[in-house]
């Protein structure tokens, strides 16, 4: 046998002992529990923890996700605008429908559509890494109180529609103030069920709402920057309302 093969065969050996390694780490059950009243309050208790009030409330949002996507979103309207590369998109969320730009020149047809999906894509994941502390209450949700293996009880929110990915879990571990400190994923694109991610670095974004500064999955740090929070564009100093497009062209 050449070396180069052999090379390639020990590497892969190691590679599937390293994730059988790894499975064996995070890998647990998707948790049961009792669904009703006891699980809604403390799904409510963490969303007061955060201010999920005040995030409601809030007009405008941008962020930038992974240093490769960036938005704003008018939540009062919902309009997005997102950006990756050379694209552009002005998306009606409650529609998906609206105009795609390439190296600022506007797009249309079949190319126009698959910007508009993958900017829904991107948004439905982005958007929700931002703050799904808020989203436990979302149609189609499901929450289950959770007995927790160092005796305290977690809430699991299951989302079984919506989005992209439905039927994934999320198990929230909270601190005594109810703010959340981790969660456990039961998600699709996962194969190893109960991952976790640590939640920490709260701030108090303008409006009242608190967002995590980091969120830690093992040695990665997942980023998410330049969090910005106002009533209107001009509070978040844009230079005009990127939105008048989609207005003009009544979509």
């Amino acid at each position: 046998m050449k070396k180069g093969c052999l090379k390639t065969l020990l590497g892969g050996a190691i590679l599937i002992v390293l994730l059988f390694i790894i499975a064996k780490i995070f890998q647990k059950p998707l948790p049961t529990g009792n669904e009703g009243s006891p699980a809604d309050q403390l799904a409510r208790k963490m969303m007061s923890a955060v201010n999920c009030e005040a995030w409601d409330t809030t007009n405008w949002v941008s962020w930038s996700f992974a240093g490769a996507h960036h938005y704003v979103w008018d939540k009062k309207r919902q309009l997005l605008q997102a950006e990756w590369g050379t694209t552009k998109v002005l998306l009606r969320l409650d529609t998906q429908q609206g105009l795609a730009y390439k190296d600022g020149q506007e797009v249309t047809g079949k190319k126009a559509d698959k910007a508009l999906r993958k900017a829904w894509s991107f948004f439905c994941n982005d958007s929700f890494w931002l703050n799904p502390v808020c989203k436990a209450f979302d149609p189609g949700t499901q929450r289950t109180l959770v007995d927790l293996d160092n005796g305290e009880q977690g809430v699991a929110v299951t989302y079984t529609s919506g989005g992209v990915t439905p039927g994934d879990t999320y198990l929230w571990e909270l601190e005594k103030s109810g703010r959340p400190k981790r969660w456990r994923m039961w998600v699709k694109i996962i194969p190893i069920g109960g991952v976790p991610t640590d939640w920490s670095d709260w701030q108090q974004i303008p409006g009242g709402a608190w967002i995590a500064g980091k969120r830690q999955l093992g040695f990665f740090n997942l980023q998410l920057d330049n969090v910005h929070a106002a009533a209107s564009w001009q509070e978040l100093q844009l230079q005009s309302d990127p939105f008048v497009p989609l207005q003009r062209e009544q979509l």
